[in-house]
């Protein structure tokens, strides 16, 4: 009867059945290619049941809307452009690229956030024009550029968290500190905007992230820290809580970034970057008792011992921004970086699922462990497993690589479902109750930086390359790039 299946839907029953069974492990077998069909799985099935629509409910097999992005559609496809590139999958490419030119419309009365439209949008557009040097990621990027300027106009410039792009109105979450604006929205445009200056010739985009850096130049930092709240219409913080997890992360990425980017001419995002770790280092990293290091959260001057797994991104940050660092300092940060890394490990570790939880605490006699019912979900996050790859890139450890197949491991037993891969309830459960949502940075982030760790390192060299938040790489403009647009392809 087998040859009576043909020999496309034989290959991929095998592959799928290799996968799931674990034969994998065999050391010949290519990581990389695992991560590729993970993606096609993933891609394939929002293109069966969600095609044009934002995400994918896996398990109900239809579209999952977000009010994240208002009426904008079609966020998968967006996030998707560049890892769909870089995987060489062309045809997938070639369609999604079909789909932008048709029907991505941001003439929409939606009220949107600025901030995930712009990582995940413009971001996914500027990163498939570089990389495919097709026009219409360019002008739609631009397009949406535009859209979001009406953010910006407020007493101080400081942008709305949210804002309707058809009549320009903003306005800011109502939960967040009397009307404040939120440190790692306002504080991840930088890399976009430079961008659309670049790739549009218009300098307005670059004006309104420097102004940004000028108001938080002016400001007095407690004990050298950034509060994650402040008020547009003042230019006063609200409450003084910190963190390197939500409500803080990116912003201290896109400072170590922005100089990366600028072939490392920007001396100021340099120095806030430096300072701000040196204030990180002072008052938020801790050692547990049984040897982990962690990132607390701060508030008001006392902390929280609590370590989310958006924080997990700062291991990778650390090491990155390694070499940069005062040269009896690069060292530190490299073994600052693996600390980070080792922990975040321990939490998908001390799970039954081996995936982690969205925080993990270290008191009441616990560590890397989460107390929380509503801490215990894995929504199929990246950020671990981007740090094991910044980690793999910069000292080839091969334990990175191993984490990040335990992790595929974890992925494919607990998260693949027939119609695409869905979030999890509690890792730490005997049996999986899933949240049935394929969030779009799972193709955007998770998958890509899980190809990228078993991937040579020639691919999307760090030297000519800075990843936006969503993952979306940018190019390096060098000094004598002038408006040069397809740099370093």
């Amino acid at each position: 009867t087998w040859k009576t299946v043909p020999l496309l839907l034989f290959t991929e029953y095998f592959i799928d059945l290799i996968v799931c069974c674990g034969f994998l492990l065999n050391q010949h077998y290519n990581p990389a290619f695992v991560s590729l069909q993970m993606m096609k799985h993933a891609w394939d099935n929002y293109k069966r049941y969600a095609w044009g629509l934002n995400e994918l409910k896996p398990i109900s097999k239809q579209g999952h809307s977000s009010n994240l992005f208002g009426n904008i559609q079609g966020a998968t496809i967006v996030d998707a452009l560049d890892t769909l590139y870089i995987m060489e999958m062309k045809e997938e490419f070639k369609e999604a690229k079909e789909w932008v030119e048709k029907n991505l419309d941001f003439n929409v009365n939606a009220e949107i956030s600025v901030f995930e439209v712009n990582i995940r949008f413009v971001g996914g557009l500027l990163s498939a024009y570089y990389l495919s040097g097709e026009e219409v990621f360019r002008k739609k990027a631009v397009e949406l550029g535009e859209k979001l300027l009406p953010a910006f106009n407020t007493p101080t410039g400081i942008p709305w968290a949210l804002l309707n792009i058809k009549s320009g109105i903003g306005r800011n979450w109502p939960w967040a500190s009397g009307g404040s604006s939120i440190l790692a929205e306002f504080g991840t445009l930088h890399l976009e905007f430079v961008h659309l200056s670049h790739l549009s010739g218009n300098p307005v985009f670059a004006e309104k992230v420097m102004n940004i850096r000028k108001v938080l130049s002016r400001l007095d930092k407690p004990e050298g820290l950034y509060p994650n709240y402040l008020n547009p219409s003042s230019g006063q913080w609200g409450q003084h809580h910190v963190s390197i997890g939500g409500l803080g992360d990116s912003f201290y990425e896109y400072l170590l970034k922005a100089w990366l980017m600028s072939d490392k001419t920007d001396e100021d995002g340099k120095k806030m970057y430096y300072d701000a770790v040196q204030a990180i280092e002072t008052h938020l990293i801790r050692k547990s008792s049984g040897g982990l290091t962690y990132i607390a959260e701060w508030k008001g001057g006392l902390l929280e011992h609590k370590m989310g797994h958006l924080t997990c991104f700062a291991g990778g940050m650390f090491a990155l921004g390694a070499d940069g660092a005062p040269s009896d300092k690069t060292g530190h940060h490299i073994e600052l970086g693996a600390e980070i890394a080792k922990t975040c490990h321990e939490s998908y570790d001390r799970t039954r699922m081996k995936l982690g939880p969205e925080a993990f605490r270290f008191d009441g006699g616990v560590e890397a462990i989460a107390t929380r019912q509503n801490e215990k979900y894995y929504i199929l996050r990246p950020e671990v497993i981007e740090t094991y790859m910044y980690m793999w890139r910069l000292t080839h450890d091969p334990k990175y690589r191993e984490w990040g197949w335990e992790a595929v491991e974890a992925l494919e037993k607990h998260c693949r479902v027939d119609g695409g891969y869905s979030g999890i309830r509690d890792v730490y459960n005997n049996h999986e109750s899933h949240d049935d949502v394929q969030q779009s940075f799972f193709l955007s982030e998770t998958l890509k930086y899980l190809y990228l760790l078993f991937s040579e390192d020639d691919l999307l060299p760090f030297e000519h390359w800075v990843f936006n938040t969503e993952a979306h790489p940018l190019p390096v403009l060098h000094k004598d790039d002038g408006n040069k647009e397809e740099n370093q392809k």
